[in-house]
Order: structure tokens, then C-alpha cells, then sequence
């Protein structure tokens, strides 16, 4: 008797768990983004109220595909919540302070592709300082090896251009060794 007893509680008990692990939906899992199936509730922004503008005659003219007045703007709003203008946010092209310096950079011209080249030439390179055996069977990144031999020494760098004579301002003078 003491046996059978035992047998059906522990089988009531695997009933029991099966059913409330059944109940979770599999929510553990979708705190890793594996068999999520609809939107993410925190990623969705309420648009703004829709309000009459004051003149109807004095519309502006319709952006197809651009911002909408009604779109959120979660940058914007905490920049002004902070005291700041939203409106510096918005890209208006190069500006005038920077313009040397942009016409210095392009004096030899541009390459409208050089992103796709940028691409392929680091594509290209991760391929041949791709992933040692050991390196694929733990799942390690090799960005830091890979890339480890263009990185600069900050130190260094700020050293060699202090002693080339470049007024480096913003930055201390290191400590000589």
C-alpha cells in the first residue's frame, strides 16, 4: 500500500509540473528572443494626439515616407525635458564650422561605394583571421585578435604626436617614463 501510494504521488507530482510548465507559455524562452512569434510590447511607442492646426490654409506640404508630426520622438522629448532644443537633433547637412574640413577631406574626391568596398576588404579579412578550432567549439569572439594588430595605443599615440609638437588640450600630458 505504502508503495502505490508513493507511485501516484509522484506521478500526480510530474501531472502537476507538466501542467503549470505547460501554463508559462514558454516565457523563459522569449526572454532570449528564441520563439518569440509576436512584436515586443516595450519596442512599440504611442504616437502623439492628434490635434487642428490653427490655420488650414497654411499646411505644410506632405512628406511621402518622412516624419509624420504625430511620430514619436524619444530623443527629442528627453533632450527638451532636459532643458535642451530638440530641434538640434535634426540633421541639417554639414555646418559652416566644419566646412574646411570637409572640403580638405574630399579634396582628392570621394567614393560613393565606400561602404560596400568597406565591407568586402572586412569581410575579406575576418574569412582569412576567422575562428581557431577550439575558438568555434567554446562559441569565442575573435573580433578583439582578429583586429588586434590595426588597434593604436592611446598612450602611445598621444605621446608621439606631444613630442611632434601637436597642442593636444583636451588631453593631459602623460607622464614620461
Amino acid at each position: 500500500m505504502g508503495q502505490d501510494m508513493r507511485t501516484s504521488a509522484l506521478v500526480m507530482g510530474f501531472a502537476a509540473a507538466l501542467v503549470v510548465a505547460g501554463c508559462s507559455g514558454g516565457r523563459q524562452l522569449n526572454n532570449f528572443n528564441v520563439g518569440r512569434s509576436g512584436p515586443d510590447e516595450f519596442a512599440i511607442l504611442p504616437t502623439r494626439s492628434l490635434t487642428m492646426p490653427p490655420d488650414l490654409s497654411v499646411l505644410p506640404a506632405p512628406t511621402p515616407g518622412g516624419a509624420n508630426i504625430t511620430d514619436p520622438n524619444p530623443k527629442g522629448e528627453a533632450v527638451a525635458a532636459l532643458g535642451g532644443s530638440a530641434e538640434r537633433l535634426e540633421d541639417r547637412g554639414i555646418a559652416a564650422s566644419d566646412q574646411a574640413l570637409v572640403a580638405h577631406a574630399a579634396r582628392t574626391g570621394t567614393d560613393a561605394q565606400i561602404r560596400e568596398t568597406l565591407a568586402a576588404s572586412d569581410a575579406e579579412w575576418r574569412a582569412r583571421n576567422g575562428r581557431r578550432p577550439l575558438e568555434r567549439i567554446f562559441g569565442t569572439s575573435v573580433y578583439q585578435r582578429a583586429y588586434d594588430p590595426m588597434a593604436l595605443d592611446s598612450r602611445d599615440e598621444q605621446l608621439r604626436w606631444q613630442r611632434a609638437g601637436a597642442i593636444t588640450s583636451t588631453s593631459p600630458a602623460p607622464a614620461e617614463d
